[in-house]
């Protein structure tokens, strides 16, 4: 008897844009610190003559990943949802957006500034 299946909405950044995407595995990367891990992406099937470029992007991009890791500073925010909605892909710096990317500080070779 299977339970209900989770399926996960998943929000990052990636050079600059901001991912959204469905998938049905997240969880902490036991090998490698710092990462969170991410399986199972769900793409909306669209019944529709439409298509969303956006969407197909994105299936393209995740051609054949069974799973992929996000670093931990790049992720915005995980919800667990009932439903899939459009995966999208949108500019980081979006106009009347609330979230605030953090600051990234790079230091030299020898720990300084």
């Amino acid at each position: 008897m299977a339970g209900k299946q989770r399926l996960y909405r998943i929000s990052f950044m990636n050079q600059g844009q901001k991912y959204e995407l469905y998938a049905r595995e997240v969880s902490h990367s036991g090998g490698m610190l710092g990462f969170i891990e991410v399986g199972k992406l769900v793409f909306g099937e669209k019944s529709t003559v439409l298509v969303d470029t956006s969407e197909e992007r994105l299936k393209q991009e995740f051609a054949g990943v069974e799973r992929f890791y996000v670093p931990v500073h790049a992720v915005v925010r995980i919800d667990e949802v009932s439903k899939a909605g459009p995966v999208r892909i949108t500019e980081g710096g979006e106009s009347g957006s609330k979230v605030t990317p953090l600051p990234f500080y790079t230091f030299g070779g020898d720990g300084r500034k």
